[in-house]
């Protein structure tokens, strides 16, 4: 749920520097980006470790450029100038190993939040020429074979393999696929939305076997969304009925899907099971065949989820061997997924043990030989090894839980910051780990990208985003600060507020009050986001306000994971605590305080208007949660257990045994059809509240998911906002 914010934090939330112009800010000019700022996407590094490329912003060439020099020194591909080129436009590409080949996506459809259909091409850097993967209609999640002679692909569920040195013959690995039922080597929804799985599909080493997860989901239940003719787009086939979509959506303490780990030999063609040792509940969240062809390596985690495995599969013996096992008294983070890579006889893993995120080192046998960082910080990212020189590379909030910066350790131990400015530090090495480009914001600073070698010193600003700071010189705009302040029981929370342009202390302001506020999540960060509905309320007169509670990010385990078993509760405990001391203050009207969020965040605007102490004026949920119940079972049983297992808990987090206790005026927010947060949570609420007699409002959005975008909506929604705390607040 929080990786779906991310939408709305680019719209959302965010500082700007103290600007002396007067033009005021509008409100369309905010929801259509004008005030977007310019950043690096889509790089991707080239085998030498000197150079990488992109597409350009047309979306017809693939460009090379220098890491060195940050010049562009070639076009990869060309659409104008590729032979048999058939297309105008296209969305994506991806590289064989080595480099000879490119796979070029056009045409794509998108499924859920990270998977999407596409037609592929392959395209011969060689010869310039360009053919069809298959003629078999639309792929999902192509894969090259590490010899660049293959291309396995998931079309409706069922695994295919092309094979090039065959003129592109196609071949049938699964057949059981059926939508609903059987998925083999893509992820179903609850695995891609909270594992961020995006392929379960991959080749081994020596381009022999093909590993895949298999997910049989025909027990889990059914959900369905009803959708509408709508406009932008118009469905014109449900202009008289509308029509509904069905996909398995497991809710808390429902059936997962079972998933199992099968490998496939193609040159004999035979199909294996693997034997994990492991409960039929467990989950399986990531696959990787290491640089040993015969090890296959598979995570598993209980469905408690405070459990990880990592076993080495034999791929043809079928034999699994648990390698490492990492233990929590409440759960493992997901981000630790995306921190485990393997080298020739290392592999990396990130581990809150010691009561804060830290890298460590591990020999390929599963023998821990070091602990590569360790204090009262966190690992934000694990950004690669230095074979050559045994230099790890990693992001980490050292300076303090508002920050992030790049640092290497060397094989003696020595540790260097490479970060030259203290704010927000985003780093993506070459392959080499030569280079790296970073990307550096702060509060007063939007997004500045820079080429710096591996010791920190910059070789080229590649973007500056001058034009962006000469263009909101013209606007009105507000200040923002950090501040902390200590609860009634002695918590220490961090936060920012934001003061209109012309603020004097000698006034009473009313507050907005903005949060998210879900496990391990920030919102209080030395960083630059855009121009946001929150800059625009200032001018309307409004102070704005965010503070992390309790069970947010940046601040270690206990702090993050204090929340376990009862969300909802100390984190709206926090929020009212915030309202108070924003209430302290001497130009503040603490009789007009607001708040409002976004998915976790509305589901905190409720509870906060709910928690028995009547400090909020107004508030507003979009996408809210209202009872965990109804969201996926590996969401709400990682914080929360299955409702079976933890009923007190869920009956304590739930809106609808605090309905009776709304205070201020609300209103209700969501898409009709969104696959994340239903809107039956908002139905379900909504009834609720009508049977204790609160008077509510509510804003529907027909045919829109749960980021509520598409033609004109975002603009009505923030203009709904608008209008409805100056109404009341």
């Amino acid at each position: 749920m929080k990786r779906r914010c991310s939408l709305l934090l680019i719209c959302c939330l965010f500082s700007l520097v103290r600007a002396q112009g007067t033009q005021p800010l509008n409100l369309k000019e905010i929801t259509d980006g004008k005030f977007r700022a310019e950043s690096l996407r889509g790089i991707v590094s080239m085998n030498d470790g000197e150079h990488y490329t992109r597409m350009n912003r047309e979306g017809t060439r693939i460009l090379k450029y220098s890491f060195r020099t940050g010049e562009e020194v070639g076009v990869v591909f060309d659409v104008t100038t590729a032979r048999d080129c058939n297309f105008r436009t296209f969305d994506g590409y991806t590289f064989s190993p080595d480099e000879t080949k490119i796979l070029i996506r056009t045409g794509t459809t998108q499924k859920y939040r990270r998977s999407y259909t596409a037609v592929h091409y392959i395209y011969s850097v060689r010869n310039n020429r360009l053919e069809t993967l298959t003629d078999g209609g639309p792929q999902e999640a192509p894969v090259f074979s590490p010899d660049g002679a293959m291309i396995a692909f998931v079309r409706e569920g069922n695994i295919f393999l092309v094979k090039m040195l065959y003129g592109n013959s196609e071949s049938q690995v699964t057949e059981d696929g059926k939508f609903n039922e059987i998925i083999n080597g893509v992820p179903d929804w609850v695995y891609e939305e909270e594992f961020g799985l995006g392929q379960a599909l991959e080749f081994d080493a020596n381009s022999e076997m093909l590993a895949y997860i298999r997910f049989d989901e025909s027990e889990v239940p059914l959900f369905r969304l009803h959708t509408y003719a709508g406009q932008a787009p118009h469905l014109a086939r449900f202009d008289t009925y509308p029509g509904a979509y069905s996909y398995k959506y497991p809710k808390a303490g429902e059936p997962n899907s079972k998933v199992s780990v099968h490998t496939f030999d193609i040159r004999s063609k035979v199909t294996r099971k693997m034997n994990l040792p492991v409960d039929s509940d467990s989950y399986i969240p990531r696959i990787k065949f290491t640089k040993d062809a015969n090890k296959l390596a598979i995570v598993t985690m209980n469905r408690y989820q405070n459990r990880l495995d990592l076993y080495f599969a034999d791929p043809r013996s079928t034999v699994c061997k648990l390698v490492l096992r990492d233990e929590s008294p409440y759960y493992i983070d997901e981000t630790s997924l995306n921190n485990i890579r393997f080298y020739t006889d290392r592999f990396s893993f990130v581990s809150e043990r010691d009561g804060y995120a830290h890298l460590y080192w591990y020999s390929m046998g599963g023998n821990l030989i070091k602990q590569v960082t360790q204090g009262k910080y966190e690992v934000t990212g694990f950004l690669g090894w230095d074979e050559s020189s045994d230099t790890f590379y990693y992001q980490s909030n050292e300076e303090g839980p508002l920050y992030q910066a790049i640092y290497k350790i060397d094989k003696k131990g020595k540790k260097t910051g490479l970060s030259e400015k203290q704010g927000t530090n985003d780093a993506h090495f070459s392959r080499t780990m030569k280079y790296y480009i970073n990307t550096f914001s702060n509060l007063q600073t939007p997004p500045v990208t820079t080429i710096n070698d591996n010791n920190g010193k910059t070789l080229k600003t590649l973007i500056n985003n001058n034009a962006l700071q000469q263009s909101l010189a013209q606007y009105d705009l507000p200040t923002k600060e950090f501040f902390t302040f200590n609860t009634s029981q002695g918590v220490s929370l961090n936060g920012w507020i934001m003061k209109p342009a012309g603020f004097t202390a000698s006034k009473k302001y009313p507050v907005l009050m903005f949060q998210y506020s879900g496990p391990g999540s920030q919102q209080v960060l030395d960083r630059w986001g855009g121009v946001s509905w929150e800059n625009y309320m200032t001018a309307k007169g409004y102070i704005v306000a965010c503070v992390d509670g309790r069970g947010t990010g940046g601040r270690g385990e206990t702090f993050k994971k204090c929340t376990y078993l009862n969300l909802g509760v100390k984190e709206s405990q926090d929020q009212v605590e915030a309202a108070k001391h924003l209430g302290s203050l001497p130009y503040i009207d603490k009789n007009r305080i607001g708040i409002w969020g976004w998915s976790y965040g509305g589901y905190m605007a409720i509870m906060s208007m709910s928690e028995g102490t009547p400090v909020f004026k107004a508030g507003a949920a979009v996408a809210p949660v209202t009872d965990w119940k109804y969201y996926d079972t590996i969401y709400s049983e990682r914080f929360m257990r299955t409702p079976k297992e933890n009923a007190e808990g869920y009956k304590a987090g739930s809106a609808f045994t605090r309905a009776n206790r709304l205070n201020g005026r609300l209103l209700l927010v969501h898409g009709l059809t969104d696959d994340n947060v239903h809107f039956q949570n908002c139905a379900e609420y909504s009834e609720c509240l009508v049977q204790a007699n609160k008077q509510f409002e509510m804003q529907l959005y027909t045919n829109r998911n749960h980021s509520i975008y598409g033609g004109n909506t975002r603009y009505h929604l923030y203009t709904r906002l608008t209008d409805f705390f100056i109404t009341y607040l």
